[in-house]
């Protein structure tokens, strides 16, 4: 197993936890928002849960796999925060959809930066493993 596939193992318990801790009440604020942040659906758990499924299958089938996961993957979820850091909503829930554009005046850009921080870290990270990393891994093991 590559690098690239055992990181791809990695997203997927870290998405299976992020569903699991959205069940512990002790990180939840009385308003049902996860460390008083996000306030998280069932198409949310579905689409985390999702999010792992298909790296823990691309991880398993082909180092190719994994890194098409990271680099679609990682686009997808980069830009959505990106989009959500900018307009006070996201693409993946449809926010942009049905919320638009939200002013600072609803959502303030500190609660927006910490509000998005998960998808510019985990998108931002998969995106540098799927277009950059998986060149020096692929160069590595094409050389040995």
């Amino acid at each position: 197993m590559t690098l690239i596939q055992k990181l791809a193992v990695a997203y997927a318990l870290l998405f299976f936890g992020v569903v699991a801790i959205g069940y512990i009440p002790a990180f939840n604020d009385p308003g049902g928002n996860l460390f008083g942040l996000f306030s998280l659906q069932w198409y949310d758990d579905l689409l985390h849960a999702f999010s792992g499924v298909w790296a823990l299958a691309a991880a398993f089938i082909s180092h190719r796999q994994a890194v098409f996961y990271f680099k679609l993957f990682g686009s997808v979820y980069l830009f959505d925060g990106v989009l959500g850091l900018i307009t006070g909503s996201g693409c993946l829930d449809a926010g942009i959809f049905i919320n638009g554009f939200r002013s600072l005046d609803d959502i303030e850009f500190p609660a927006r930066f910490f509000a998005n921080l998960p998808h510019l870290v985990i998108g931002g990270f998969a995106v540098y493993v799927g277009f950059r990393l998986s060149k020096r891994v692929h160069d590595h093991f094409a050389a040995a």
